[in-house]
């Protein structure tokens, strides 16, 4: 045993950003913690995302001179994307979110947690959108030196989807791909979503540096390094790996009073107060196809396989209620296997010029450079595209490759279909080939000018600025769509360890039952949590954001 039911221990189960957060906020008002991690690196899905931590009226933007922002117009961005379901979104948690989250940053930042900074020109996601700024509510951290984590550095996930060591600022210059050779631990870039998760380019073993090398880790590894460091500096806090949680323990009156976990030598129980971090649920086909409606043909991941709903599905036996997003407002993006039976992939490929995104019939349906609206269109109840597949020509092959490939690089066997003409690649996909040849020649004639008059692709400041090609004019993800051979695939959607839908809570933590009452003991923070703070809407950002406002919010009651 461990820990005492009455003492001041709280058990976090789940050593992702949110849950380290939780952790050292708790130690610092006097709690002793311990930490269970499923897997045997630390970091979840918040270690391979780009970082991003969206923070309205915050005081990093006005310490860089950004003064355009307040609590007021912040909320109402919040409210005005959030249409789509008004009934998802809880009011309360809502204004709690916001009013809390740029004083859970200020701490986070008081305490030596993270030297915060501003993601540089980055806009909102609905630049229409009532409320919508042009930069400074994005933040991530400022370079961190992995050597300060000691021993600690290789047991954290570094993101393969994002340059981890370059900035923001050097991405937006240099693209999501760095030139460089094709050996590097680290990249990320190079090797963008191209891997099967859990295969290979886990954590690099500290990099392969020597002791006196610098190690700039950023992105989500970087913010959640920062995090780590400060855990590591806390006597208080204990970090268990490969432990996972199998059952919530429970006093005669059904409140929580700990966990029993799997331990190195069998079955372990701890005893303090409880807080689920557990992110999503990707890696569980029956809460896939619970919760969005997908089988595992339309549905993958590029998350951590340890990412399985533990959260939903401890909180559930203890009579936990389960909120529900609908899946047309999930962060999900198109992707694809990055081989047969090898795992799955994406990249910046499908928002590139020179690619279109289509349905069976061969027609586009949505702004196919947006996941926001390819998510939206293609699962609309009343209107669905699914299948959908993602179609380019000769010059994207030429210039931007996909995933692992290189410009110009021969495709994995089995991935990518390709034709002389756009007529035979349908047919060869199974999509209409005549329509698909009409949607293409219609796309061409406005996309060399730059325009998209059916769908607004291009008009979006934040996919031109994170997606686009910012050498490619007169747009910089618009091109045509005309030079042979073509290529096509089926895409899927891919989890990001954001599901949207997870554990009811109210706006403070506390797991709610089916009556809307809090369950005694236990709390939950980060995406293990249903998003009720924002509803139907989202924003790059909003996870990571509501996880580190939560993991104050709770610590600041459990140190009480």
């Amino acid at each position: 045993m461990a820990g005492s039911p009455d003492g001041g221990h709280v058990i976090v189960v789940g050593a992702g950003l949110s849950g380290i957060a939780t952790a050292i906020g708790s130690a610092l008002r006097g709690c002793s913690v311990t930490i269970l991690e499923a897997a045997d690196l630390v970091g979840g899905a918040a270690a391979y995302s780009g970082g991003q931590v969206w923070v309205g009226d915050n005081h990093v933007a006005r310490r860089e001179g950004i003064e355009d922002d307040s609590l007021g117009l912040t909320e109402r961005y919040v409210r005005d994307i959030a249409h789509a379901a008004p009934e998802a979104l809880d009011p309360r948690a809502m204004e709690h979110w916001l009013t809390v989250a740029p004083e859970a940053m200020r701490y986070w930042e008081d305490i030596g947690a993270i030297r915060w900074t501003v993601i540089p020109g980055l806009a909102d996601y609905h630049a229409e959108a009532d409320g919508a700024l042009g930069a400074g509510r994005y933040l991530t951290n400022e370079v961190i030196d992995g050597r300060i984590l000691g021993g600690w550095r290789e047991r954290l996930r570094v993101s393969p989807y994002f340059p981890v060591g370059t900035t923001y600022a050097e991405m937006f210059v240099e693209g999501r791909r760095v030139s460089g050779d094709d050996s590097g631990d680290g990249d990320g870039a190079r090797h963008e979503g191209a891997q099967g998760f859990g295969l290979t380019r886990e954590a690099p073993k500290s990099s392969g540096r020597a002791e006196d090398t610098p190690d700039p880790l950023t992105f989500g590894t970087g913010v959640v390094a920062s995090f780590l460091a400060r855990a590591l500096q806390e006597k208080a806090i204990e970090i268990l790996t490969s432990h996972p949680v199998a059952e919530l323990l429970r006093d005669g009156e059904g409140g929580v009073i700990g966990v029993r976990a799997q331990g190195e030598q069998g079955p372990v129980e701890y005893y303090g107060h409880v807080v689920l971090a557990t992110s999503s649920y990707d890696w569980n086909p029956g809460l896939v196809s619970e919760l969005l409606g997908l089988g595992p043909e339309d549905f993958g991941s590029i998350a951590p396989q340890s990412l399985r709903g533990d959260g939903i599905t401890l909180a559930r036996a203890v009579g936990g209620a389960v909120a529900k997003i609908p899946p047309t407002s999930v962060p999900m993006l198109p992707g694809w296997e990055s081989a047969p039976g090898a795992g799955f992939a994406y990249g910046p490929e499908f928002a590139k010029p020179h690619a279109i995104i289509v349905d069976r019939m061969g027609r586009r349906f949505c702004n196919d450079s947006y996941w926001v609206d390819i998510v939206a269109k293609a699962l609309d109840p009343d209107d669905p595209h699914l299948p959908f597949f993602l179609i380019w020509d000769e010059q994207h092959h030429r210039k931007y490759g996909l995933g692992a490939v290189r410009p110009g690089g021969d495709y994995p066997e089995g991935t990518v279909t390709s034709a002389p003409t756009l007529r035979e690649l349908g047919e060869a996909l199974g999509i209409d080939g005549v329509q698909l040849e009409n949607t293409a020649a219609s796309f061409n004639e406005h996309a060399e000018r730059g325009e998209d008059p059916d769908f607004d692709r291009g008009t979006l400041d934040y996919v031109l600025r994170f997606y686009g090609d910012a050498a490619h004019r007169p747009n910089p993800v618009l091109g045509s769509v005309a030079k042979p051979p073509f290529h096509g695939l089926r895409l899927r959607f891919l989890g990001t360890g954001i599901g949207s839908s997870g554990v009811h809570i109210d706006e403070v933590g506390h797991v709610l039952d089916e009556q809307g009452k809090a369950i005694p003991g236990l709390h939950a923070v980060g995406s293990c949590a249903a998003l009720t703070a924002a509803g139907s809407g989202y924003n790059s950002g909003f996870a990571l954001s509501r996880g580190l406002t939560l993991a104050y919010t709770v610590a600041q009651e459990l140190g009480a």
